[in-house]
């Protein structure tokens, strides 16, 4: 398959690069590297870069007119700066119309997007589920709903992603790499009281290998464990990890006003739908996570909220 990939040299990106590349399909990147590493992109047969942003329509149209996807994976997204309403929107709002009307101009057979749990705003009830009404409160998660709504409104077979917290290679962002990274370092910690659900990268892969099929169901679903994991659990475990010890006093803090306490999806509808669940535990998961660390280290760590919780 001719698989294009926007926002690639991010961490699920590069992680779809490596299984893709190594099951012989052919794939072309879109990234600016706005936050996504270029050595993330191998430089490799049948794999192709093209540097810039989708929010550039005649990138993206050359793009897709030259390489003649099969399939389009958007992945990418601005969240860097949390003030930075604007290129949010270009880079979310209309980088994505300009990704999916790339699409359909190309008969693209399957454009699968990537969403934020923070569509669901602060939901009224946990787990969520997909027919939860999406109220956004943050810049980037009202740029990403509105994305969301446009690329379900194209000509073509769509499915959105609402996604757990994805742990596996490359990840710098949360509260994992920022415990690993300061624990290491010596230096003081607090934690949010908030909880998360988190996914293994493998089984997120997993998922991905039945999302891109012809087959595959489309619409609103959610990829997760569906298990709520505190913030303080996160500390704790990294803390275990490292040798030191896990019920040390840390500050535990409300959560800021761009935060949101509690966000764990319901994977009901995935599991129904496409027989998929996640199989690796938190443990393995963290261990995985945190021996990747050990081998590799933590590059830059970026939030998408105004004040560090984590």
């Amino acid at each position: 398959m001719r698989i294009l990939i926007t926002g690639g040299a991010g961490t699920l990106g590069a992680a779809l690069i490596e299984h893709w590349h190594h099951q012989g399909h052919e794939l072309l990147i879109i990234d600016n590297f706005a936050t996504g590493k270029r050595g993330n992109v191998p430089a490799v047969d049948r794999v192709e870069l093209v540097e810039g942003s989708i929010s550039d329509p005649a990138l993206v149209e050359s793009a897709f007119t030259r390489f003649k996807p099969d399939l389009c994976i958007h992945a990418a997204a601005a969240y860097k700066d949390p003030d930075d309403w604007y290129e949010d929107a270009q880079t979310n709002v209309l980088g994505t119309i300009n990704v999916a009307k790339a699409a359909e101009r190309c008969s693209v057979k399957r454009l699968i997007q990537f969403q934020t749990a923070l569509t669901y705003g602060r939901p009224s009830e946990t787990p969520i589920r997909e027919d939860l009404r999406s109220a956004p409160f943050t810049s980037y998660g009202i740029s990403k709903t509105a994305a969301e709504a446009y690329a379900l409104m194209a000509s073509l077979p769509v499915l959105s992603l609402r996604l757990a917290n994805v742990t596996g290679p490359r990840l710098s962002i949360g509260p994992i790499p920022t415990f690993y990274q300061r624990l290491k370092a010596g230096k003081p910690c607090f934690c949010s009281d908030s909880s998360r659900d988190f996914l293994d990268m493998r089984d997120f892969l997993a998922f991905m290998d039945l999302a891109v099929q012809s087959s595959a169901p489309t619409g609103v679903y959610n990829v997760s464990t569906g298990e709520q994991i505190s913030i303080h659990r996160i500390f704790k475990t990294v803390c275990e990890y490292l040798g030191l010890d896990p019920d040390q006093d840390v500050p535990i803090v409300p959560v800021g006003t761009d935060d949101v306490p509690t966000v764990v999806l319901d994977p009901a509808k995935a599991a129904k739908d496409f027989g998929w669940q996640a199989a690796i535990s938190y443990k393995e998961m963290m261990t995985a996570m945190l021996a990747w660390y050990d081998k590799h280290g933590v590059t830059d760590v970026y939030s998408h909220l105004k004040t560090e919780t984590t």
